[in-house]
């Protein structure tokens, strides 16, 4: 679980993705992360972010008024690009990043946080559930926990050993790889009517700040790889002993021909730490 050899490369993708960081991207990611926190919902707030990735979400935590950002990340050049983001765009003084599994988060180390976020990252971690448990022991009473997690869908068994290969696989086999599903996708587009260039082109500014060929990667490759179900979720959150504030979830169990998308909770923290 918290071997990096078990895990797709995740850090060297969000490696190449930052170099596409910009002033558009930056704003679309904190529009992402403001629907989820709600208006004024991180100023003055400690965040911490799991699976940080590239940064971009840290970065949008702290232009959304965070007192204080810790992020962290099991793999090191996602640890190194959250550094070189954040140098560029934030002020030393309101930032963390440090290399640490959510396995080994422990608030009697780095105390509890106001707010908690994991946007697709448990799902990667071969461990879900124990995961999502460790990220909810880092909020503070009255907190926040905002996971996104790939929601259950019939094809996902097929789909985790898809990626279990690809993640393995040669650089020139991803490539092919990638090139076959982006124009089965393509095909598909043109079937019901949708203008798939415009899709592609307008990526960035409809999906946090994020790129549709990184993302693409991203999906293929992602493994470990878990995925659950709203009624799942509902189950877990009130075993957690969380209060659900909004959610943003897919209407209908997806067949996940190109995948799932993620699934968005926001819950809030009413017990006291140690009680859950």
């Amino acid at each position: 679980m918290s071997e990096l050899s078990t895990h797709f490369e995740f850090g060297r993708n969000w490696s190449s993705y930052a170099g596409l960081i910009d002033e558009e991207r930056v704003a679309e990611a904190v529009r992402g992360l403001e629907r989820l926190a709600g208006a004024g919902g991180l100023s003055g707030k400690t965040f911490l972010d799991i699976g940080c990735g590239s940064g971009l979400h840290s970065l949008a935590a702290l232009r959304l008024g965070a007192l204080r950002v810790l992020a962290v990340d099991l793999d090191p050049q996602s640890v190194a690009t959250t550094r070189q983001v954040l140098g560029a765009h934030a002020s030393e003084n309101q930032w963390e990043v440090r290399e640490k599994s959510v396995f080994a988060l422990d608030a009697n180390d780095l105390g509890h946080f106001d707010v908690v976020y994991a946007w697709g990252s448990l799902h990667h971690t071969g461990a879900m559930y124990e995961a999502w448990r460790k990220a909810a022991g880092m909020v503070a009473p009255g907190g926040m926990l905002i996971v996104a997690l790939y929601r259950k869908t019939w094809l996902c068994p097929l789909w985790k050993i898809e990626k279990f290969f690809y993640s393995r696989a040669p650089a020139w086999v991803q490539r092919a790889s990638r090139a076959c599903y982006i124009t089965t996708m393509r095909l598909a587009f043109l079937l019901i009517g949708r203008d798939f260039k415009k899709y592609r082109a307008d990526y960035g500014r409809s999906f946090r700040g994020m790129d549709y060929d990184h993302d693409v990667h991203d999906w293929m490759g992602g493994y470990p790889y878990e995925s659950v179900s709203p009624r799942q979720a509902e189950k877990f959150r009130a075993e957690l002993g969380f209060l659900p504030v909004r959610s943003f979830v897919l209407n209908r169990t997806p067949v996940g021909i190109f995948g799932s998308g993620n699934d968005e909770y926001v819950w809030k923290r009413q017990n006291p730490v140690g009680m859950q």
